[in-house]
């Protein structure tokens, strides 16, 4: 019984997660317990533990005495995200360069083949999964208690306003995403080989390629308005 209630916060857990990171779930959409109860098949306490859970990653937000709702993307939320995103994927490239174990980097490049499957056949959602769960396991090379929750958390927000880079419309982006498997390769290649230097500047090339796409979710074309700045109402 316990087995089975453990099985069920588990499936749980990796469906919201899932749910929340490819917009299925937008944010700041509330989460109906009751309902999320009887399709799981918990209860409340375990269905809680597995909010909190979620709530401790950044995923979902807890309110007292209004329920839960997915994490937010306020235009705060963005603006640091952009001002971290290049310094904290450097920084975990670089570690995991030099932390990497034989293992890692084989799940590593198994994760890179599941990202070019993705990207043969797979939807936006799927190649958007497929490169989360490559950046995790990076994550997971670099070993760095301060660092790691840090990144985790940057990778949700990268998944949910990242997605419009995994649906190309126009030969230019699908480009784009052929480049960045070529990148991937090459930043195996630099954590395979110890170079900390050479995997440092491959995730700022990386992040800058993925940059463009990613301005789309904030910036809609023909929404001509500089990021941080509020659109003045023209005179009468």
């Amino acid at each position: 019984m316990k087995d089975a209630s453990k099985n069920r916060k588990a499936a749980l857990y990796s469906r919201l997660k899932t749910a929340i990171m490819t917009l299925e779930l937008r944010p700041g959409a509330d989460l109906d317990e009751a309902k999320l109860s009887e399709e799981s098949g918990l209860s409340r306490t375990p269905l809680r533990e597995v909010l909190r859970q979620l709530a401790g990653e950044g995923y979902v937000d807890l309110r007292e005495n209004r329920g839960a709702r997915v994490s937010e993307m306020s235009h705060m939320t963005l603006r640091d995200f952009f001002l971290a995103a290049p310094m904290i994927y450097g920084a975990v490239m670089q570690l995991a360069a030099k932390h990497a174990t034989p293992a890692q980097i084989a799940d590593l490049k198994a994760a890179q083949e599941d990202f070019k499957a993705a990207l043969r056949t797979g939807s936006s959602a799927d190649r958007a999964m497929a490169n989360n769960r490559f950046h995790e396991i990076t994550g997971e090379m670099a070993d760095n208690i301060y660092l790691l929750p840090s990144f985790q958390r940057l990778l949700i927000d990268h998944a949910r306003i990242g997605m419009t880079f995994y649906r190309p419309q126009d030969a230019r982006m699908a480009e784009n995403l052929d480049e960045a498997s070529a990148q991937h390769d090459a930043i195996i290649a630099a954590i395979e080989a110890g170079d900390a230097a050479a995997a440092g500047q491959l995730a700022i090339d990386h992040w800058n390629l993925s940059r463009d796409q990613i301005e789309l979710f904030v910036m809609p074309a023909g929404l001509d308005v500089p990021l941080g700045t509020v659109a003045r109402k023209t005179p009468a």
